[in-house]
């Protein structure tokens, strides 16, 4: 399949459009939701969801990579996993069935049996799923993804909120998350034409394992490890510091999590067409990386600059104390292109052993980090974290130097234009802050003003990221405009 530059811009836009409508959606009917269930309702879900998170990791068993990546994958190749996954997610359902009664003695709270038996039927549901999202990824057909996840997350959000005024308390929040992954599985299966064969191959299983299995292994250290720092800050702080801490994190991390994961989704697809070809696989990485730092750097930057204003008014001034944690988790996340791009060349590579090895490595030096500074405060521990990305964007990038010659150093020059500009844009909308103006209307100017600037200064610097950008653009805007054209002579 040939992926040119409006291909890979038009999945990804549509990509994009996936996750934010769903962010929206979900964060809209949580503050409806919020409003109707008491906290403890949240508190029982998130015990569970803890064991479902962890699960699901087990779900893909990095198959779904190994089918995109693979350059000849066959029906008997999807077949095979589509089958093992049926098998494999039923016998995780098995084994967490029977150990909700001592998930639900751990924690001292009977009732978790069933809602742990309820919910982790997800893993079940995303058995049937996880092969037809593979080959909507592989094939480039994101545009199902859209349908398939604003149908699902519209449907689930009505449930949601039905079950919470009938007074059905934390099966709301249960019912929710399933009917959104089954209306999200049923959409894909009626608008993907792949059907699974009857065939069966352990040798193509055995080989797509061997590729998959370390992924597997890498998602499972980065789900335990990610949760890690929040378990430790509620243990050894308060519960304030750690609400501080979470809402930092959370602003920054809805925004970067959209533009990251559509990125990762079409890159890897993308890259893996082009494994045998070094230099081009080298320049669709500088691509790639250029883009997505020229829109996140302005995004994580600018929030960082008028985040006291942000924070006042849209979660009041007692939230106010979460502002450094949102600040140094907004610096974190502007790097994560870095991440995105050096992996996925790696995996479209086919060197999953590597990236196990750097998975190990970077949590190594994460834990050493979390150990030396858990005891020193929850900002000192955010600020290990920030010094621990860094040492991770180096440790990522280094395969790459020797596969591509493409260095951390050659990677931070590509991408120091768009920081620059997004700096300067930052310093200028934090100066309306001056102004004794109404939040609302500082933070309006802010915006606007921002959005202006930055645009401004990339025509100035004549930034080629824009210059690439427009050129993607302007073809796809033309075809649109002159479609509209001939319909309207034809209504004439």
């Amino acid at each position: 399949m040939k992926a040119n530059k409006q291909t890979v811009l038009s999945n990804f836009l549509w990509r994009f459009a996936e996750r934010c409508g769903a962010q929206v959606v979900q964060f809209i009917v949580s503050i409806v939701l919020a409003r109707i269930l008491a906290p403890e309702a949240y508190g029982t879900i998130a015990l569970v969801l803890v064991f479902a998170n962890i699960l699901q990791v087990f779900v893909d068993s990095g198959l779904g990579n190994a089918l995109i990546q693979k350059k000849d994958a066959d029906d008997l190749d999807f077949s095979s996993v589509f089958y093992f996954n049926i098998c494999w997610c039923l016998a995780l359902y098995a084994i967490i069935y029977f150990c909700a009664p001592l998930i639900a003695n751990f924690y001292d709270d009977q009732s978790l049996t069933a809602i742990v038996r309820v919910l982790c039927l997800t893993v079940v549901i995303s058995g049937m799923k996880n092969v037809q999202q593979a080959y909507v990824s592989r094939t480039m057909q994101f545009k199902k993804f859209f349908f398939a996840t604003l149908f699902g997350t519209i449907m689930s959000a009505v449930m949601g909120i039905t079950l919470a005024i009938a007074g059905f308390g934390v099966w709301a929040l249960v019912a929710q998350k399933l009917i959104n992954l089954l209306v999200d599985t049923v959409v894909l299966w009626i608008t993907v034409k792949w059907r699974p064969k009857l065939m069966f191959s352990f040798q193509r299983l055995k080989g797509l394992l061997s590729y998959g299995w370390k992924l597997l292994v890498s998602s499972l250290l980065d789900t335990v490890y990610g949760n890690l720092r929040q378990i430790i800050i509620g243990k050894l702080y308060t519960e304030s510091d750690l609400a501080y801490y979470n809402q930092g994190q959370q602003f920054p991390q809805v925004i970067i999590t959209n533009i990251n994961t559509s990125m990762d989704s079409v890159l890897f697809p993308v890259m893996s067409l082009q494994q045998d070809n070094k230099e081009q696989l080298k320049n669709m990485m500088r691509r790639s990386m250029k883009i997505s730092t020229f829109i996140m750097a302005p995004l994580m930057i600018g929030l960082a600059f008028i985040a006291p204003t942000v924070v006042s008014l849209v979660l009041t001034d007692k939230w106010i104390s979460c502002v450094p944690y949102l600040r140094i988790f907004c610096i974190t996340f502007m790097f994560y292109p870095l991440h995105t791009a050096n992996l996925n060349a790696i995996k479209a590579m086919g060197r999953s052993d590597l990236f196990l090895k750097l998975e190990i490595s970077k949590k190594i030096v994460g834990l050493i980090l979390l150990i030396s500074t858990m005891h020193l405060g929850v900002l000192v521990m955010a600020y290990s974290l920030l010094l621990s990305s860094v040492i991770n964007q180096i440790i990522n990038s280094w395969p790459n130097y020797k596969l591509l010659n493409y260095s951390y150093i050659e990677q931070l020059k590509d991408i120091l234009p768009n920081i620059v500009i997004s700096v300067l844009m930052g310093i200028s909308v934090s100066l309306v802050a001056l102004l004794d103006l109404n939040r609302f209307v500082i933070l309006f100017i802010q915006i606007i003003l921002g959005i202006i600037v930055y645009f401004l200064l990339s025509l100035l610097f004549k930034n080629d990221s824009l210059n690439y950008m427009l050129e993607i653009i302007k073809p796809m805007i033309s075809k649109i405009f002159n479609k509209q054209k001939k319909n309207v002579k034809k209504d004439n």
